[in-house]
C-alpha cells in the first residue's frame, strides 16, 4: 500500500481541551470518561456537520481540520453552548467544561495527520480561552469579523515558544447582543502610538542625558578583582565552567522571591543540558543568596572561571531581567544586558540569555541539546507561575511546605496537562514525603502516598526529564529492582549531566547493589558540582567507605556529617556499626543509643533488631553481613523483644 506524500495547505485548525479532568478523573473515574465520551461524540457530531473532520482526540483533548476558518469558528460556538447547556445541569464541581482555540495556518499533511507551527499556536490559544469560551488568533479573526454574528475581545500579543514572532489572540463573545461589538482593539491601536511617543521621549532623554549613560556603562564594564588561582578549591574543569548566583528580587515585593528564584534555577537547568559545560547545582549557588560577596570570592570557593549574577523585576505582567557576565580569572565583563518583556514572553527571556551565555563561552551545543533548550517544559505564563510557587516550596523539604506544594503543583498540571516537570514534581513530593513520614500532612497513609507518586510519575514519563527518572531510580533501589535503579540514574544524568542529583542517583543504585567503590566515584562526581553539598552526599559516601571495607575512612566521613550535620540521624546508626568493626564497642552502643532515642522522638516505629537488617533491599548477602556484625557488637539484639 503506497502512503500518501506530505503536502502543505492553509486550514482552519481547532483544538479542544477539558477542564479539570484530572480532577474528575481522582474522584470518580468511570463516571468522568462516560462524561469525557459523551462530549466527543457530541464534538464529533457537530465537527462533521460543519464539514471539518477530527483529526486525533487523545486523552480529553480534540484536533480537528476545517476546510473554512469560518466553519470551524461557527462550529466551535455551537459545541460551546451544547455543552454549557448540558454543565448547567449539574452541580459545579461536576462540571466539564472545555477551552477551544481556532486558528487558520499553514499546516503538513502526511496519512491523514497534519503537522506544523499553526497547531502549536492553537494549542497556545486554546489554553488562553475561558473555561466554556473560545479564542481565536487574528489571522482567524481577519476572515471571521465581518461573516459571524459575534463579538470579540482583543486579548492583546501572547508568545507561543518556537514561534518568532507574537501571535494576537481575540476572545469570542457569544452572548445574546455581543454581535458586531469589537473591545479592546483600538487599545492595541492606541498602545502602538504610545510606543512611538516612548520612544521619541527616550531618544531625547538619551541625547540629553548621553554622559549619565556612558557612566553607567563603564561602571558595568568595571573590573572585579579577579580570583586568584592558587586559592581555587578544587582545580578549574577542562571546558568553560560557570556559577549563576541567585538572581536579586528587585520588584519591592519579598512575595516575588519564588519568581527570581525561579529565573535563576531555571536558567541553571538550561545550561545544565549543555555537555560542554561544568555548571554549579542549584543548591551550592543558593548559599549565597541575600548575601553580599565578592566574585573572587564566589569563583574561588566554587572552582569555576565564570560567574553570572542579576536581578530581576516583576510588575503586574512587566518583566526585566538584568544580567552581567564575568570572567572571574581576569575580572572582566563578559557582557551586561537588560531584557524587558511581558510575563507572557518570559520564556522567549530566559532563552535569550542562554543564548548570549552560550555564544560567550563559544561553546558547540549538539542537535539533541539544541532540541531541549529550544523545547520548553509549557508555553503557559499561568501554569509556569503556579509551578514556581510549588517548586520554592517544594525545596524548603519541611512537613509544612510539601503540603503547600501540592495546591500548586495541581494548579500547574490542570492548566497544563502535558506539564511533565510538574508532574515529576508532584511524584517527588509524595514519594519524598512518605519517606520524610511527611505523608500525614497530605491527609494520607504511606501507601496512598507511594500509589499517588507512582500516578504521576507514570504522566512525567509521557516527557520525562532528570528529575522524573530520578525519582524513578529511587523507587526502583527502595524496592530491591537494583538494575532499573541504575537504569533510570543513567538516564538521568544523560539528560543533564550537570545535575548533581543524577550522579547521586547512581551512587546510592551502585551501593546498594553491591558496588561501592563505583558507588564512591559518582557521589564525589555530585560533591563536585555540588561543593556546599547537603548532608546526603557526604552520609552516602561514608556509607561507600563501609562498605569497602574502610572502616577508619568512614568513621571519619561519619563523623564530619555528625560534626556538620548534628541533625543527620542515621548518622549514628551506621558509625554503631563503624565502631563495632573498629573495636570501639562503647562507642557503638552509645551511637546506636542515640539513634534510637532520636527515631523514637520522631514518631518512627523502626524496632532495632539483626533480623530488621535482614530484610533491607541489598543485593549483596555480604553487605547485610558486614552491617548485621558490626551492630551486633553495638549490643543490636537479633529478635525485637516487642
Amino acid at each position: 500500500m503506497t502512503e500518501k506524500r506530505a503536502r502543505r495547505k492553509l486550514s482552519g485548525i481547532l483544538s479542544a481541551d477539558a477542564v479539570g479532568y484530572s480532577r474528575l478523573m481522582q474522584e470518580d473515574e468511570a463516571l468522568t470518561i462516560r462524561r469525557l465520551e459523551d462530549s466527543k461524540k457530541l464534538m464529533s457530531s457537530h465537527i462533521q456537520q460543519y464539514r471539518g473532520r477530527v483529526v486525533d482526540a487523545p486523552g480529553d483533548n480534540m484536533l480537528a481540520e476545517f476546510g473554512s476558518v469560518v466553519e470551524a469558528t461557527e462550529c466551535a460556538v455551537k459545541i460551546q453552548n451544547d455543552l454549557n447547556a448540558k454543565n448547567a445541569d449539574l452541580p459545579d464541581n461536576c462540571r466539564m467544561p472545555f477551552r477551544i482555540g481556532i486558528n487558520l495556518g499553514d499546516v503538513v499533511e502526511e496519512n491523514d495527520r497534519i503537522y506544523g507551527d499553526g497547531i502549536n499556536i492553537t494549542a497556545r490559544i486554546e489554553g488562553l480561552a475561558d473555561p466554556g469560551g473560545i479564542c481565536i488568533s487574528r489571522t482567524a479573526y481577519d476572515h471571521v469579523k465581518n461573516k459571524l454574528e459575534l463579538g470579540y475581545e482583543y486579548m492583546g500579543e501572547h508568545s507561543v515558544k518556537n514561534i518568532s514572532e507574537p501571535v494576537r489572540v481575540y476572545r469570542v463573545l457569544m452572548e445574546p447582543g455581543a454581535s458586531g461589538k469589537v473591545i479592546g482593539e483600538k487599545r492595541f491601536i492606541g498602545r502602538i502610538s504610545r510606543r512611538t511617543a516612548i520612544t521619541a521621549i527616550i531618544i531625547l532623554i538619551v541625547i540629553a542625558g548621553g554622559l549619565v549613560g556612558w557612566n553607567f556603562y563603564l561602571h558595568q564594564s568595571k573590573r572585579v578583582e579577579p580570583a586568584n588561582l592558587a586559592k581555587m578549591a578544587f582545580p578549574l574543569p577542562d571546558k568553560p565552567s560557570i556559577a549563576v548566583l541567585p538572581f536579586t528580587n528587585m520588584s519591592g515585593d519579598p512575595e516575588q522571591e519564588y519568581f527570581s528564584d525561579g529565573i535563576t534555577e531555571d536558567l541553571i537547568t538550561d545550561l545544565s543540558k549543555i555537555s560542554e559545560l561544568f555548571v554549579i547545582a542549584r543548591n551550592s549557588v543558593f548559599t549565597y543568596k541575600g548575601k553580599s560577596v565578592k566574585i573572587s570570592q564566589v569563583a574561588e570557593e566554587l572552582g569555576v572561571q565564570y560567574v553570572l549574577e542579576g536581578s530581576v523585576r516583576r510588575a503586574d505582567d512587566q518583566v526585566r531581567i538584568n544580567t552581567q557576565l564575568i570572567d572571574a580569572t581576569t575580572g572582566g565583563h563578559l557582557w551586561a544586558e537588560r531584557y524587558d518583556g511581558m510575563m507572557e514572553n518570559v520564556f522567549g527571556l530566559q532563552d535569550k540569555i542562554t543564548q548570549k551565555i552560550v555564544a560567550a563561552l563559544k561553546v558547540t551545543l549538539t542537535a539533541e541539546e539544541e532540541k531541549q533548550t529550544a523545547s520548553g517544559e509549557t508555553s503557559d505564563p499561568a501554569a509556569y507561575d503556579a509551578f514556581l510557587k510549588g517548586w520554592a516550596h517544594y525545596r524548603r523539604k519541611t512537613l509544612e511546605d510539601f503540603a503547600k506544594a501540592v495546591p500548586y503543583l495541581d494548579e500547574a498540571v490542570e492548566r497544563d496537562p502535558s506539564y511533565s516537570r510538574a508532574y515529576a514534581a508532584l511524584a517527588a513530593v509524595y514519594w519524598e514525603g512518605s519517606r520524610y513520614r511527611y505523608q500525614k500532612n497530605l491527609y494520607m497513609s504511606r501507601p496512598e502516598a507511594d500509589l499517588m507518586a507512582n500516578i504521576y510519575l507514570a504522566e512525567a514519563m509521557q516527557i520525562p526529564t532528570s528529575l522524573a527518572h530520578y525519582i524513578a531510580s529511587d523507587i526502583h533501589r527502595f524496592f530491591g529492582r537494583h538494575q532499573e535503579a541504575i537504569t533510570e540514574a543513567t538516564r538521568a544524568i544523560a539528560l543533564d549531566a550537570n545535575d548533581p542529583v543524577g550522579f547521586f542517583a547512581m551512587a546510592s543504585a551502585l551501593i546498594w547493589a553491591g558496588n561501592p567503590v563505583d558507588g564512591a566515584d559518582f557521589i564525589k562526581k555530585a560533591m563536585r558540582l555540588d561543593p556546599h553539598y547537603p548532608p546526603d552526599y557526604l552520609y552516602h559516601l561514608g556509607k561507600a567507605q563501609f562498605f569497602m571495607g574502610q572502616f577508619d575512612e568512614a568513621a571519619a566521613t561519619l563523623e564530619e556529617v555528625k560534626r556538620r550535620f548534628p541533625d543527620y540521624d542515621w548518622t549514628f546508626f551506621y558509625l554503631a556499626a563503624i565502631y563495632g568493626h573498629l573495636g570501639r564497642e562503647q562507642e557503638a552502643k552509645s551511637a546506636i543509643k542515640m539513634f534510637d532515642e532520636r527515631m523514637t522522638n520522631a514518631g518512627s516505629r523502626i524496632i532495632l533488631s539483626l533480623q530488621w537488617i535482614d530484610l533491607w533491599p541489598f543485593k549483596e548477602r555480604k553487605d547485610i553481613e558486614r552491617l548485621r556484625e558490626g551492630l551486633r557488637i553495638a549490643g543490636v539484639p537479633e529478635q525485637s523483644s516487642g
